[in-house]
């Protein structure tokens, strides 16, 4: 299994949530937790996720979140979880 740390951030808009959830469906990405919050109009989501039956290179996702951020006005970023665990583990 391949657990990946995907956070949103941004102005909250209509469309955000479909948005990631359909580019991760369409790549055959398992979203196993998620959580979002608004606050004063401000967007938040981290997901937990398996990339596992994805063929496509983690890279390659990674930049196409990115760019999918730009698209929305928002954030996208993507840390494989035994980095962001380590990077957290202080």
């Amino acid at each position: 299994m391949n657990k990946t740390i995907v956070t949103v951030v941004g102005k909250d808009t209509v469309g955000i949530i479909a948005r990631v959830c359909t580019y991760l469906a369409n790549n055959n990405v398992n979203v196993e937790d998620i959580s979002q919050t608004i606050v004063q109009g401000y967007f938040n989501m981290m997901m937990i996720v398996d990339t596992s039956g994805s063929e496509k290179p983690f890279g390659e996702m990674v930049t196409e979140l990115e760019n999918l951020g730009d698209e929305i006005g928002v954030k996208i970023r993507c840390q494989r979880e035994d980095i962001f665990t380590k990077m957290h583990r202080i």
